[in-house]
C-alpha cells in the first residue's frame, strides 16, 4: 500500500528531523507531547516543513535514509525534489 510518508519537521532549536510515518497528523502530536523520536522530546514545539506522500513503506525507509545522509542546508531541496518512480 502506498499510504507511507517521509517528513521534515524543524525544531525549537532550530535543526531539523526527519522521519517516516503511516499517520503524519499521529506522528507529529506524538512529537509535540515530547514521545516521539528521542532526537525531538527535548527540542519541542516541532513545526512540519514539507512531506512526501503517497509511498510504500520501503519507498518511505529508503527515502528518509538518503534524507538523513545529506547536509541540514540540502534536506528540504532533497525531500521537495525526490522523484517517485
Amino acid at each position: 500500500m502506498n499510504n507511507w510518508v517521509v517528513y521534515l519537521i524543524q525544531c525549537a532549536d532550530n535543526t531539523y528531523y526527519c522521519g517516516c510515518t503511516n499517520n503524519l497528523t499521529k506522528r507529529l502530536e506524538l512529537h509535540n507531547k515530547g514521545r516521539g523520536a528521542k532526537y525531538t522530546r527535548g527540542r519541542t514545539p516541532v513545526q512540519l516543513i514539507s512531506y512526501k506522500g503517497n509511498l510504500t513503506k520501503s519507498q518511505a525507509h529508503q527515502l528518509e535514509y538518503q534524507v538523513k545522509k545529506v547536509p541540514k542546508s540540502m534536506k528540504l531541496l532533497y525531500l521537495n525534489n525526490f522523484y517517485q518512480k
